[in-house]
């Protein structure tokens, strides 16, 4: 699978109606130490309970990150140590905008998002953790109107867009950011630093030395 405006404080990443307190926080214990994310349900509401129940399901327990790359994210939760790919549920709708509109985080350092194919709609268990800005996987908001009176994408102006030709635009959808590494940031460095090449069907980007998720919980 395929697999980005900073956060100014963490109450901005929480938003309005949630303690940080009340958050689901969900605690990866791997082989290179422990990491717990903080997880944004009134952000992208089918985008927790999706990931949430992969972890009550035990789906992350014994997986690996299979792609890191040093200077943009680590990702993992598809591929157990053998390159065998877990089975999934059916994907889950694509919620990066609405998010955003929400007033949701961006793929900033430390964030987590859905990863997918091409298809916006194609994200299933695979997540990956930011390990710089990427604003461009940011998803792109759609002003409201039809047409669009007035729509800023790639430093261009456009004017009077119809709608429908927005809505549907591939590269406006962007990758659905729904938590947080709120502890174990320097295990996610330390990740993102091992030496990578070839492994199993992937070219290149496989940790040499398989960085495995020995087990995912939820936190009380």
């Amino acid at each position: 699978m395929a697999l980005l405006v900073p956060l100014t404080a963490h109450a901005q990443a929480t938003g309005k109606g949630a303690t940080a307190d009340a958050l689901p926080k969900v605690r990866f214990t791997t082989s290179m130490g422990d990491i717990v994310m903080e997880l944004y349900p009134e952000k992208a509401p089918k985008t927790v309970d999706n990931f949430l129940q992969y972890v009550r399901d035990k789906h992350y327990d014994g997986t690996v990150f299979h792609r890191v790359i040093s200077n943009f994210m680590v990702q993992g939760g598809g591929f157990d140590a053998s390159f065998k790919q877990k089975p999934t549920r059916a994907p889950v709708a694509h919620e990066g905008q609405a998010a955003i509109e929400r007033g949701g985080p961006r793929n900033v350092v430390g964030t987590v998002a859905m990863a997918r194919t091409n298809d916006p709609h194609s994200a299933s268990s695979q997540f990956f953790i930011n390990v710089k800005d990427n604003a461009f996987l940011d998803p792109t908001p759609i002003p409201a109107g039809d047409p669009v009176a007035r729509f800023e994408y790639g430093g261009k102006v456009y004017e009077n867009v119809p709608r429908s030709n927005l809505i549907n635009a591939p590269q406006l959808f962007g990758y659905t950011v729904f938590g947080k590494v709120i502890d174990g940031m320097d295990v996610v460095n330390k990740i993102k630093a091992t030496p990578t090449g070839p492994g199993g069907p992937f070219p290149t980007d496989v940790p040499k030395t398989a960085v495995t998720i020995l087990k995912a919980s939820l936190e009380k």
